[in-house]
């Protein structure tokens, strides 16, 4: 069976305790079914009689036992219920690095960097690292118990995630209240040695506020995720209803365009924000099929797919290639332009670490397609050639609107 991690070791304890010269210095692995596992070898010191373990140590390590297995369970119930919350969101990981092995890493690149006369250490046993020279102040890096801090799990944390994965350069999605920590690791990883300690990006953005003020846990006004996420979901289900845009669909069908909707509504509301400002998130501002939303977006890709489906159902058929000769309008050349603009708004969106620009890039285009549909006839028109050169320009148009938003992380539903 595999180990997934190994919990914590303390200094004293009778049974786990590493600097307890009598103790049995057991170590205690989690295991991948969810149970803990640990192994040692009893000596004379722990007889009560000859080749006989005394009962006392035999109790406490049950009762060890028993409360890690219910710690390491009570954990995983924890685990289960973020994994549920990001499932909702979209959003999965390829790894979990947990506390208990990344401090290890962590306080042993200290230990070197003391040796190496990079970190110096206080009489009282902790050791620090003196930033002065870069303009900064004394970091703590271990206590003077010998436990780590945040800091030192992350220097842990960022040589495991360099072993493990083939990257040149990381991107820590934090706060801007963590500036000055990253600040910090950045410095301390590169005297360290790593090579790609001067190239850690601090993606820091702003603080999401609601529109009663800013969130704080002790007077009561934050808000639970998936209390957000079910809010987000009723409240599209009511705005589409008014609004007739589940009208014929099954309950299955009118369920999941709801959540695809309130989703989208909560992620692109957030998103087309620069994310290094602060900014107020109003759910019932979010929810609108006008302007600047995401429902707005999904409405125009699903009136797009309704146009192909009936395109099909005429049996027109939309080649590969269009036909030179077709006169184009300003308002046509003007969407052709946006379309191929895509690929360098993705990359500068990527070099600019701001997806806002995605989003109101997608908003831009689905509002410029909204005035061609309002100005243009598409299935009724004559001209059989013109017709089906603005089927494939609507065609693209979607293309692009799926997969602008999937970049996003949100979803576009064939029909609303």
């Amino acid at each position: 069976m595999k180990v997934i991690s190994k919990q914590r070791n303390s200094k004293m304890c009778i049974i786990c305790g590493l600097d307890n010269k009598y103790g049995l210095k057991a170590p205690f692995y989690n295991m991948e079914d969810g149970s803990v596992m640990t192994k040692f070898q009893y000596s004379e010191e722990h007889q009560s009689y000859p080749e006989r373990v005394h009962g006392g140590l035999i109790t406490a390590m049950l009762d060890e036992m028993g409360l890690r297995a219910l710690w390491a369970k009570m954990n995983n119930w924890v685990y289960e219920g973020f994994d549920e919350t990001y499932r909702k969101m979209g959003v999965g990981f390829d790894k979990i690095y947990y506390e208990s092995n990344t401090y290890l890493e962590g306080k042993e690149k200290v230990m070197e960097g003391l040796e190496k006369g990079f970190f110096y250490k206080k009489e009282d046993g902790s050791v620090w690292a003196d930033l002065t020279p870069e303009g900064l102040d004394h970091k703590l890096l271990l206590r003077a118990d010998g436990t780590s801090v945040y800091m030192t799990q992350d220097i842990g944390t960022a040589k495991l995630r360099f072993a493990d994965y083939p990257i040149d350069k990381m991107i820590y999605v934090v706060g801007n209240e963590q500036n000055y920590h990253f600040q910090v690791l950045s410095i301390l990883l590169d005297k360290l040695g790593f090579e790609w300690g001067k190239g850690l990006v601090h993606f820091s953005y702003g603080m999401v506020e609601l529109p009663e003020g800013k969130m704080k846990s002790r007077e009561g006004t934050v808000v639970d995720a998936d209390d957000l996420i079910e809010e987000m979901v009723n409240t599209a289900k009511e705005t589409s209803n008014e609004l007739g845009k589940l009208d014929g669909l099954t309950q299955e069908e009118a369920d999941n365009i709801a959540r695809i909707v309130g989703l989208g509504a909560l992620k692109y509301f957030i998103l087309k924000v620069d994310a290094r400002k602060n900014m107020t998130f109003n759910p019932k501002e979010s929810i609108d099929f006008n302007g600047n939303t995401g429902p707005f977006i999904q409405y125009t890709y699903a009136r797009i797919q309704s146009v192909l489906r009936k395109a099909a159902e005429a049996g027109i058929v939309i080649p590969a290639e269009i036909p030179v000769g077709i006169e184009l309008s300003e308002k046509e050349e003007g969407l052709i332009q946006m379309v191929a603009d895509f690929a360098a708004i993705v990359k500068q969106a990527g070099s600019d670490y701001s997806p806002s620009i995605i989003a109101n890039y997608t908003y831009d285009l689905v509002k410029e397609y909204n005035q061609f549909y309002h100005d243009f006839s598409i299935l009724r028109e004559e001209d059989e050639a013109v017709k089906v050169f603005r089927l494939a320009l609507s065609e693209n148009v979607a293309k692009v609107v799926r997969l602008g938003m999937g970049l996003l992380g949100i979803e576009v539903p064939d029909r609303m």
